[in-house]
This record gives C-alpha cells, structure tokens and sequence, in this order.
C-alpha cells in the first residue's frame, strides 16, 4: 500500500510498520520462498503500489492468477484477519487499470519484434553462434541493408542466410569467406528457434514498449500482464523476449540518475524456470543490464523458490530481499538454507536459520535498503493483504479488456508486408523463368540446326543420286552399243530388269 504523505510503501508489519524507500526501489528486489508461502502476494501488494504512485508495472504472468488484478478483491477471513492484526484503518478494495498481453496472441495483445530490432548481436548470442557463425550472420544483415531488404520474421532471415550462402564466391573479395559450414550452422539454430515459436515473436507489428507507459485516468500506472503459462513450456524464446525486453529498454530509456521512485517495474515471476537452461550468453547480457539498468529508473523484481536459483552475478545486484519460508529435507536444502539466511543482515534477537523454517504463509523475512542506500537489519513481518482480486479473472473479462483495450487497433491484426523473403522469391522465380527462357531458345536453336543439317543431307542425297544415274545410264548406253559382247548383255539385265533377251 502506498502512503502518499509519508512518499513510503507499506509493505509489511512487524512490530512496527515495514517501508520501502521508492527511490531505492530501482535497486531492484528478490521475493524468494517455498511453494504455498504468500510469493504471490508480495508481488501483488508490491506492483499495486507502484500503481498507485504513478508507476507503470510489467508482471511475467506464470500461473495465469494474476489477472485478477484487474478486479476488485473480496473480503475474506484470512484478510480481515491481517487487516486487524495490523491496525489498517484505511483498507479498502480495488481493482487496478490492467493489460493483457500474449506471445501467442490468445489470451492478450500479441507480444512481437523484427529481426532488424532484435539485430545481429542480440541474436548471435541468443543462438549461441561461434565467433565465425556471429561474423557470417553480421555479413548478412550488412548486404540485407545495402541491398534494401527488410528483415522483419524469420521466414526473411532465413532466406536471406541461404542467399548470402549461395551467392558466398560473389561476396568473398569484399567481406571474406562464407563457408557453407557456418552457413549451415546458423540456418540449423534458426530451425531450433523457429521450433520454439520464434515465428510468432518475430514479426508486424512490432511492439512499441512506449506503449507500457501509460496510466489511467486517476494517473495510476497500468499493469502490464504477459500470459506465461504457454511460453514457458518454451524457454528458448523466453529467453528470447527477456533479451529483447531489457536491451530495449536499455536502449530507448536516457539516464536519469537517482530518481525519487522509479519509471516502470518489471516482476519476472519462477525466475528458477528461466535461469535454469538460459544460454551463458544470455546469463552475461541480463547480468549487465541488469547492473546497468537501474540507472535508467527502472526497477526489477525476480521472483522464485530459492535465492540459489538466482546467478550470483544477478544476485550481486539486487538490495531488496522478502524471503518466505524455506523447507529443508535434503542437505542440498539445508545448505540453501543455510545460504539464504547469510544474505540478511544479521538481527540479534533471532537467528535467521531458525525463523527461516518456522515462517507461517504470509510472512516473511525482510531487508531493503534505507533512505541510504544501507540495508536494513533483517525483520520478521507480515505482509500487507492486497487490494485487487486473488482469483484469476474469468476468460470472458480478460477478452472484453483486450477488445476494449486502446491498443487493439494497433496490435490485433499481424501484417506481412513485402520484405526480404518475399523479394528474394521474386527474384529466384525470375532467375527461374529466364533459364526456363534460355532453355527453349536454346532447345528451338538447337532444333533449327538439326532441321538445317537435315536439309543438307537431304540435298546432298539427291545430288549424290542425279551423279548416278548419270553414271548408269552412261553404262546403260555404252553397253547398248555394244550387242555383240555378252557381258553387255549381262550388264543391262543386272542394272534394269527389263531386258528379257
């Protein structure tokens, strides 16, 4: 709950009240803890208060409950239970300004980018290129654009690779070799991708992410909801969207300095989920966003099951930690355990190990940092009960929002207009269609010939004939005159027939 005289967040209860600073909120924050222990709403009472400042708010919807946020909560037992415990006197419902967004473009506004967007850099290191393959996939963007091909889905980028391949003698004095090898690496990584549903993430109309800043019309920041469910059955292209999320953002957001709350947050929910097989390349690039990023206003909020799920190089990163409660069956548990407890500042009257196993559901330990940037000793407390809805909403009033939503008309139809592939064909039917041509002049060229060279045989022949005839009738007249020889008799038998003599 945001507490607009005192510029604090009212994030939880211990014996006294729990604040968070919104200007160190851009230091980013971890809510960590079991299965079942009150994750969820943290990160609810967290983005609803970022709302109610004025901050924009991005939520990776994992289990498909946090649509809810868009409707008023209902009393319950267990939340007047919290509102009592904790003197709230002031405790009302209420539903929050929420969109809904879709890789897939089922249950939100389709989420995608261009090739040209994402660029040859990002995509190198997304597709785990060599340095060769990264050189080859950078000469292809190069002759893309001196040659005025737009590379927007990846249908474009395929071709483009096959071209630039098939065409690697033409292109060798000027840029260095293309080994078919590479080629066909890159064009095998790009098959892997595309499997993943890449051919859905990329292409028109791209995503504006000027689009998340946005308020309602009391100036509470709208909530951002990415259906999850689907695309984490896809980690490839999670990762895929989570590189391009925060690059971009990088990218188009200018420096701001120490701001007193943050531009926009962003809530990544089972962050073990997209850690766990994300490519180095990509743990190195969300490690330096990440550390680069708060300076832009932006705050970034993981969340998961244990801090170990974490890389340490994110994890260095982060001041603002809210652990639920840990289980500890195994030694490898008893070790995070273990580990989760040193990362607090150490509080005399308990010990953190101890408490860590005993917390209840919707409590926590928490530590974040104060007004100077110090954290704070580690405190047991009750979260804050959220305002908005538990439940998912109901599949009707997701579709009604997203029909009713500004951005529809922008995001709701995909385009494909005439880029690289398609050009690419046009040429390849017109470079078939001349050696078709080619061929039949040839073939007609070649058969005209043979009708000449048929001819002058044919000539040749009746020449050769006329000569003997010539020549038989000669000997047909000199053995005429010559009766009285029996060889000429024989002669004008054997050469015409009709002498019976």
């Amino acid at each position: 709950m945001y507490l607009p005289q005192q510029h604090k967040i009212w994030l939880a209860t211990a014996e006294q009240p729990v604040y968070l600073e919104p200007a160190m909120a851009n230091r980013h924050g971890l809510i960590a803890g079991a299965t079942g222990t009150g994750k969820a709403v943290t990160l609810k009472v967290l983005a609803e208060a970022f709302s109610e400042m004025g901050i924009p708010v991005f939520l990776a919807d994992i289990k498909g409950d946090l649509t809810g946020m868009g409707l008023q909560g209902e009393e319950t037992k267990h939340i007047r239970r919290s509102i009592d415990n904790m003197h709230i006197d002031d405790f009302t419902y209420a539903a929050y300004p929420a969109r809904f967004f879709d890789v897939y473009g089922k249950l939100g506004h389709p989420v995608r980018t261009t090739i040209s967007e994402m660029g040859p850099n990002l995509l190198s290191r997304l597709l785990e290129l060599n340095d060769t393959q990264s050189g080859i996939l950078n000469i292809v963007f190069r002759i893309a654009d001196e040659k005025g091909l737009l590379l927007l889905d990846l249908k474009d980028l395929r071709s483009m690779v096959q071209y630039v391949g098939d065409n690697a003698k033409e292109y060798k004095l000027t840029y260095g070799n293309i080994s078919s090898q590479s080629v066909g690496a890159i064009q095998r990584a790009l098959l892997k991708l595309e499997d993943e549903g890449g051919n859905i993430f990329f292409g028109e109309p791209a995503l504006d992410l000027s689009d998340w800043f946005d308020w309602d019309e009391t100036g509470r920041g709208v909530l951002n909801i990415l259906e999850c469910q689907e695309l984490f059955q896809h980690p490839l292209l999670y990762a895929t969207f989570l590189l391009w999320l925060l690059s971009t953002l990088y990218e188009i957001l200018p420096e701001a300095g120490d701001l007193d709350k943050p531009k926009i947050a962003f809530f990544f929910d089972e962050a073990h989920l997209l850690f766990a097989d994300a490519p180095k390349s990509l743990l190195d690039k969300v490690e330096q966003v990440v550390r680069l990023i708060r300076s832009k206003g932006v705050s970034v909020w993981f969340i998961s099951q244990q801090p170990s799920d974490l890389p340490d190089s994110v994890l260095s990163q982060i001041g603002n930690r809210i652990q639920h409660a840990l289980r500890a069956y195994t030694p490898k548990d008893q070790k995070n355990l273990r580990a989760a407890a040193q990362s607090f500042r150490e509080n005399p009257a308990f010990e953190t190990v101890e408490v860590l196993q005993t917390l209840g559901v919707g409590e926590a330990l928490i530590s974040v940092l104060d007004a100077n940037g110090v954290p704070t000793m580690v405190q047991k407390a009750s979260i804050m009960p959220p305002r908005s809805s538990m439940k998912a909403a109901p599949p009707e009033a997701v579709q009604a929002a997203i029909q009713n939503s500004p951005l529809q008309p922008k995001y709701g139809r995909m385009i494909d207009r005439q880029s690289a592939y398609e050009m690419l064909e046009d040429l390849r039917q017109a470079q078939e269609a001349d050696a078709r041509q080619q061929a039949l002049e040839k073939e007609q060229a070649a058969r005209q010939n043979a009708q000449r060279q048929n001819a002058a045989k044919h000539t040749t022949g009746r020449s050769q004939q006329t000569t003997l005839e010539k020549s038989i009738q000669k000997s047909i007249n000199t053995a005429a005159n010559t009766v009285g020889r029996e060889i000429g008799k024989q002669i004008v038998r054997g050469l015409l027939g009709t002498f019976k003599r």
